[in-house]
Formats: C-alpha cells, sequence, structure tokens
C-alpha cells in the first residue's frame, strides 16, 4: 500500500481563492509588506500548510525559522488555550507571575554559558539584540558596537544599523545610530579566511574603533538572513580571545540559530568558548512573539533598576507556549532529529552540487543548510535569478522555499524539526524537480531518494 502524500495540490498555483484575497491585500496593506509566497493559508499541521485553496505544501521557511516545534503542536496549544483562560496579561515589572521565573531558570541551565546566569525577556529578536547592547554599555561604560559584514540583527534604529544588508532594508532610512562598526565575516566559499577577518577586526579596534571605547562585539554563529554561513571555531576562539583581552562583551545572536537548529540546542555549543550574553527569539515560543537576553549575572544585574523594560516583555501566554516548546523539545528529543534531518538535507544537497555546477557551495550546520547559485562555479559569479525561479518552481510542486544571502542567491532551509521522514523527502523531491526545471537534467540523471 503507497504512503499518504503530505503534498496535495488541487489548483493551479496560486489559486483563485488565494489570488481574490490577494488582491484585497493589495488594495488595504502597506505596499512595503512584500508577500514572498502568493498562496493564502488556511490552516497549518506540524511541517505542511493548506491554503485557502485546498492546496497542502510542505513548509521548509518555518515562518523563517519559527516553527522548528512544527505548526500547531498539541502541547503548545494547549499550554496557550490554559494560560488565555487564566489571565493574559499583567505586565510583568507591575504584577509579576511564576511562567517568567520558570522559562528564566530553565533557559539558564540550557545556554552554553557557566556560572550565574539570568535572563530578560522581551517580545521580538530586534528588541532582544537592542536590549542585549543595553546591557553591554551599562556593564562596560562604553558606547561601541562592533557588528559584521552578512548580518543581520533586526528592524529597529540600533539593530538595523548592526544589519549589513543594505537593500531592502536600510535603503533611504538614515541617519543610523552612532558608535557602530562593520567588521568582514569570515567565508569558506567566498573568504576571507578566519585569521584575515581576525587580523582586519583587530585593525578595527586600532585605527577606528579604539578597543577601550568598544562595549561589545555581536555575531551570529551562522549568518541568517546572510547567506546561512557559519563562523568556523577559529574565529569564535579569535572573538573569545579579543574581547578578553580588552574587556568587551561577547554577544551571540542566536535569534535563528537557536532551538535546536543547528543540530545542538544551541549553535555556540559547536565552540569551545562561550558567549557573555545570547540572545534568542524566533522559535522560543512555538509562533508567539517572544524573545530575550540570557547572559552572565554580573552583565545582566548591573543596569541600573528600570534600565531595561517595556509594557508587553514576557507576556505570560507567550511564555507557557515556550515553557511546553521546552518540554517537547526533552520528550520529542527535536536536538538529535534536527541533525538527523540535517544529514539528509546536505547528503542531497551534496548530490545537486556534483549534477549541476549552479550549486556553487552547500553549508550550514544541522538542519541550517542553504545551497548557493551561481553562474559559473569558477568565478562564482551569484545567480539570484536562478533562485528566484527555483522558489517559484518550487511553490508550484507543493514545497514553500525561501531565499536568503547579501546577494539573494542562497536558497535555505528551515522546517520544522519535527517534520517526518516522508514529508523530508517529498520537499526534497519537489526541490530536485524545481531545480531540474530551471538547470536542466545535469550532468547525471540522479533518481529521487524518497518513496
Amino acid at each position: 500500500m503507497a504512503a499518504t502524500r503530505a503534498i496535495e495540490l488541487r489548483t493551479e498555483i496560486p489559486g483563485p481563492r488565494s489570488r481574490e484575497i490577494l488582491e484585497r491585500e493589495r488594495r488595504a496593506v502597506a505596499a512595503p509588506l512584500i508577500v514572498h509566497v502568493p498562496v493564502v493559508a488556511a490552516e497549518a499541521r506540524g511541517a505542511t500548510i493548506t491554503d485557502v485553496d485546498g492546496n497542502t505544501f510542505v513548509d521548509f521557511a518555518g515562518g523563517v525559522g519559527v516553527m522548528n516545534v512544527g505548526h500547531g503542536h498539541p502541547a503548545v496549544v494547549q499550554a496557550i488555550f490554559e494560560q488565555a483562560e487564566r489571565f493574559v496579561h499583567t505586565d510583568f515589572t507591575v504584577v509579576p507571575y511564576e511562567l517568567y521565573i520558570e522559562l528564566a531558570e530553565r533557559l539558564g541551565g540550557l545556554v552554553p554559558i557557566s556560572g550565574e546566569t539570568r535572563a530578560a525577556f522581551f517580545n521580538a529578536g530586534t528588541e532582544a539584540v537592542e536590549n542585549a547592547v543595553k546591557l553591554a554599555r551599562l556593564h562596560t561604560g562604553r558606547p561601541g558596537v562592533v557588528a559584521f559584514e552578512g548580518a543581520f540583527h533586526g528592524r529597529t534604529l540600533l539593530s538595523l544599523t548592526m544589519t549589513s544588508k543594505e537593500h531592502p532594508y536600510k535603503t533611504s532610512l538614515g541617519p543610523f545610530a552612532p558608535e557602530v562598526y562593520r567588521a568582514p565575516y569570515p567565508s569558506a566559499y567566498r573568504g576571507p579566511e578566519a585569521r584575515e577577518a581576525l587580523h582586519a577586526l583587530e585593525r578595527i579596534l586600532e585605527t577606528e574603533a579604539p578597543a577601550e571605547q568598544v562595549a561589545a562585539i555581536v555575531f551570529e554563529p551562522q549568518l541568517g538572513e546572510g547567506g546561512f554561513v557559519p563562523a568556523s571555531a577559529e574565529f569564535v576562539e579569535g572573538l573569545r580571545r579579543i574581547c578578553d583581552e580588552h574587556g568587551i562583551v561577547l554577544v551571540a545572536d542566536e535569534v535563528q540559530t537557536g532551538f535546536g537548529r543547528t543540530g545542538r540546542m544551541f549553535a555556540m555549543e559547536h565552540f569551545p568558548v562561550e558567549a557573555d550574553l545570547v540572545t534568542i527569539a524566533k522559535s522560543i515560543a512555538g509562533g508567539l512573539p517572544l524573545s530575550g537576553v540570557v547572559g552572565r549575572a554580573e552583565i545582566m544585574d548591573g543596569p541600573h533598576a528600570g534600565a531595561i523594560g517595556g509594557t508587553f516583555i514576557g507576556n505570560p501566554v507567550a511564555l507557557a507556549a515556550a515553557i511546553a516548546v521546552l518540554d517537547v523539545f526533552e520528550e520529542e528529543r527535536l536536538v538529535e532529529r534536527a541533525a538527523a534531518v540535517g544529514d539528509v538535507l546536505r547528503m542531497r544537497m551534496h548530490e545537486w552540487r556534483e549534477r549541476w555546477p549552479q550549486v556553487g557551495d552547500v553549508r550550514g550546520l544541522g538542519a541550517m543548510l542553504a545551497i548557493e547559485l551561481v553562474h559559473d562555479p569558477g568565478d562564482k559569479t551569484p545567480a539570484p535569478e536562478l533562485a528566484d525561479a527555483v522558489l517559484e518552481e518550487a511553490l508550484g510542486r507543493g514545497l514553500i522555499l525561501l531565499k536568503a544571502g547579501t546577494l539573494g542567491n542562497c536558497v535555505r532551509v528551515l522546517c520544522p524539526l519535527t517534520i517526518s521522514d516522508g514529508e523530508l523527502g517529498e520537499g526534497l523531491d519537489a526541490w530536485e524537480a524545481a531545480l531540474v526545471a530551471v538547470l536542466g537534467e545535469g550532468e547525471a540523471s540522479l533518481a529521487p531518494t524518497s518513496q
């Protein structure tokens, strides 16, 4: 008996009902809010999304890395329901609640930081990043911040200044925040090497941003929007050394890499050194808005009372969802599952690189993987139009994908870690069929590996 397929396409893509609703969207919603996938969701379960026309897609986007425990996980839904019945809001700093403290305790035991830790919760990743910088500035008494090429840290003023991608995020939005400096991020595919990048950073601390005036170095253990470029151990160890030498706070932005995505609960576990502060968001609460900073107690406790806060920080319904997410990770061993999913993805992607010269690189940690598309593997000329075409062809075959990269030529995977083997195989088959449609049959005709 044939296995039940997850992908089910009943209409053309997009279907008539999606087209009708998106026409209304064009008349009612601000145009800068670009819709990347032209189908309208009706419901989502696990690793699939069904649109208003009854078409069901395998989801390799995961709400941009938010749905690591899958859409509508029963334990998370139940926790949301039960907490919403009890109370929805008090403002923790007015009338506190135990959920906040419980999540702080649990995350303090999970982040790879030795010694005493403290946590503070906010709403979005950008808030976590900005508050991490606040904490670093108050701890050091210094103004400067160093971020990296390819970085994405958010869209509010300070985090947007730290973000590296000019278009579309920063175009015509200056002036930006002062005292933010940019250093190169190493890349095994495009360069520079880790040693060169560290040397450039040290030069910046000598010539542009005096080290004694720098509060924080903020980095992603693997670039997200910047193209899924993983840091090397040499680079991260070098950052730790530089921070130790100059009394700088090292901040690991784990908004996208956290919660099992890289085959570890946090990506910093791949490296033999620790950050001082870790920012978290995205998959922390199963789809509800929640973020946080977890870090060394002496840094987190140092600021004056009221230095950080906000009306909706640590909403109790989101906190309840986050505690349920941690339970799901433990009970379903999702960190191990992420590593297994990553192995399957990586094997298939390497087959594609052998088959098509336009697949210039395969990279990433755990289940946070991407391919980079180029016109020629020799000169590595980026091919963003090929990435666009692959996304369109994949959607027409029932797979939701997203791009990444400052050059717009990477196709990334952020599928739920709860994805079944069958759903994963269907998604990869649809992706491969899209590559065939865009790039041709390639140098070898490799049969799909799923049943």
